[in-house]
């Protein structure tokens, strides 16, 4: 036997959490061959002394919808050890559109997800319509592995226009809806993904359908799912919903289907909550539902300036100076009566932020007079000058002409609380974000600070189970039964990393989008190989020029095209 791939001596840990152990891997023709001591010749041979190969990690919540049509890679998941991605989630996607329709459904992707609008529109080339014409146009160059779930607001504006903003379905636009979910299932879609985050907002100020439906029409479109046997469902803003009236378990119930929701954490906003949350979905799972929640190793911190920011997107007077120019958003902030507004909103109950200044800290100052500021919260500052913490912050940004750079940070800073909810079987472990938020901040090396940060440095799981986490664990949850494994006759998605340095490298600014936009990007450090479907496709965070990669499909689509 001539292998095509024979990667050497290196520590296999196959995935199933079971003990590691000293081997080789055999891949030919795109597939896991034989493991163990293998001898024989190959085209190409890895030595992995001293590393260990595992199945290649999947990135379960992802973004790349857009930006996959210019970039294969779906950079920057691929340098973490992401064989596979899913985007598609909280209900957006880029089909189906009418060509007339376009630039509404990239205006819902840009705004929710913080993707600059300029750079869709340089970047996306449509050449299709429909959920299955997307798949197979994304299909013809691609790097990664990407499984797509389809969205439920650019199928409700489908169907209704206009109308998916406001009100009901009727009957006739529902079962259009069914039918296009039903269609997109049979072309291998690997579910579908909705929203009950009533902050998500078009360009406009609207609310974008899926968050404009009602339960009833979720749970009618979750059952097309339960019809066909087949596909999962992920939902943004679920942990609220679960935890008031259990919808997540009610939707998985409805359809005899996973349901993947964002998300369990621990927020500074309410810090024991995750608790109460962690208690409800292990009794749900007691009772035989599958409604688990997405948890993040990384500590959320976004770096702002109030030309730029999202943090106080809910509320409504904050939210309408998000996208107006510069200078209308300086002549804003300066003027009593607009202050007056934005002073009022903090007071709402669904604020999203409720005053927590000391969460807001001064960055990077832009003017020489006001370094001393740096590294302090806004609470802090106020305290010394007496002061109310919304005109310090108000006043800083008026001074420094909107340039001073804030970074908030609300989430997963309980490093005990996190560590438990990584652990836990009843969590995913997952949400990237990859390809959104582009200018706020990154979490695509959450693979690799979950290798790095939490197992090495902080020991909370062994090895062999976190690498469990990042491969069987989510393919189990999307249906995708050929990978996340390393078992011969399964697909030969594997990377090679280095136990002993793995980790996430840090942020940095590049300008490598269309229209010379930029974003944050964050490498990794110790991923000696990236190969996908039996190729390296990064090696030593490099390109090879490959493109490998495949759209994933569901189990229906899979067994009814084996047996043809």
């Amino acid at each position: 036997m001539v292998y095509d791939l024979l990667i050497k001596d290196g520590r296999i840990i196959d995935g199933s959490g079971l003990p590691s152990f000293c081997g080789d891997v055999g891949v030919v023709r795109g597939k896991i061959f034989e493991i163990g001591r293998l001898r024989g010749p190959a085209k190409r041979t890895i030595d992995a002394r001293g590393l260990a190969v595992a199945p290649g990690f999947i990135d379960n919540h992802c973004h790349y919808d857009a930006q996959v049509t210019w970039d294969p890679l779906c950079t920057f998941s691929c340098h973490h050890g992401a064989t596979s991605v899913i985007i598609g989630n909280c209900s957006l996607t880029l089909a189906p559109a009418k060509p007339k329709d376009r630039s509404k459904v990239l205006g819902m992707l840009s705004q929710v997800e913080a993707i600059p609008m300029d750079i869709l529109q340089a970047g996306v080339q449509w050449r299709w319509e429909t959920i299955p014409e997307y798949m197979e146009a994304i299909e013809q160059r691609l790097g990664v592995n990407v499984g797509m779930l389809m969205g439920h607001s650019p199928i409700r504006f489908y169907a209704m226009g206009e109308a998916s903003q406001e009100r009901p379905a009727t009957e006739s636009e529902l079962a259009l809806m069914r039918d296009i979910v039903r269609e997109g299932l049979e072309a291998g879609a690997l579910g579908l993904s909705v929203t009950r985050n009533m902050s998500h907002f078009d360009v406009e100020g609207k609310r974008i359908p899926a968050a404009v439906a009602p339960e009833e029409e979720l749970i009618a479109l979750a059952k097309v799912l339960g019809e066909m046997g087949t596909g999962a469902i992920q939902s943004g803003g679920g942990a609220g919903p679960e935890l008031k009236s259990g919808l997540m378990s009610r939707l998985s119930e409805a359809s005899g289907r996973s349901v993947i929701y964002n998300q369990i954490q621990q927020s500074a906003f309410a810090p024991e909550r995750w608790k109460e949350h962690l208690a409800r979905v292990e009794e749900a799972c007691r009772k035989g539902v599958r409604a688990l929640p997405l948890v993040s190793p990384t500590v959320v911190v976004q770096h702002f300036t109030m030309k730029n920011c999202q943090i106080f997107r809910q509320m409504p007077t904050w939210l309408s100076l998000i996208n107006v120019a510069d200078e209308e958003k300086l002549r804003a902030y300066a003027d009593p009566a607009t202050r007056e507004k934005l002073r009022a909103d903090l007071d709402l109950p669904d604020s999203g932020f409720y005053k927590r200044w000391d969460l807001v800290v001064v960055e990077e100052p832009h003017l020489p007079k006001n370094q001393a500021l740096k590294g302090k919260n806004i609470a802090q500052i106020a305290a010394a000058q007496g002061r109310e913490p919304f005109d310090v912050f108000v006043d800083l940004v008026v001074e420094e002409a909107l340039n001073t750079r804030f970074a908030f940070g609300n989430r997963n800073t309980d490093r005990a609380a996190v560590g438990q909810l990584l652990r836990s079987p009843y969590t995913v472990v997952g949400l990237s974000d990859g390809g959104a938020h582009v200018q706020f901040h990154s979490e695509v090396g959450y693979s690799t600070q979950l290798l790095g940060y939490w197992v090495r440095e902080q020991k909370i799981m062994s090895l062999e189970q976190a690498v469990r986490r990042l491969t069987f664990d989510p393919a189990s949850a999307f249906g995708i039964y050929d990978r996340g494994l390393l078992r011969p006759g399964l697909a030969a998605d594997i990377v090679v990393f280095d136990p002993a340095t793995v980790n996430a490298g840090k942020e940095e600014a590049v300008h490598d989008l269309p229209n010379n936009g930029w974003r944050i990007r964050v490498l990794a450090e110790g991923i000696r190989c990236t190969i996908v479907n039996g190729e390296v496709l990064l090696e030593n965070g490099e390109p090879s020029g490959a493109y490998p990669g495949r759209v994933l499909r569901n189990a229906r689509y899979n067994a009814l095209h084996d047996a043809v």
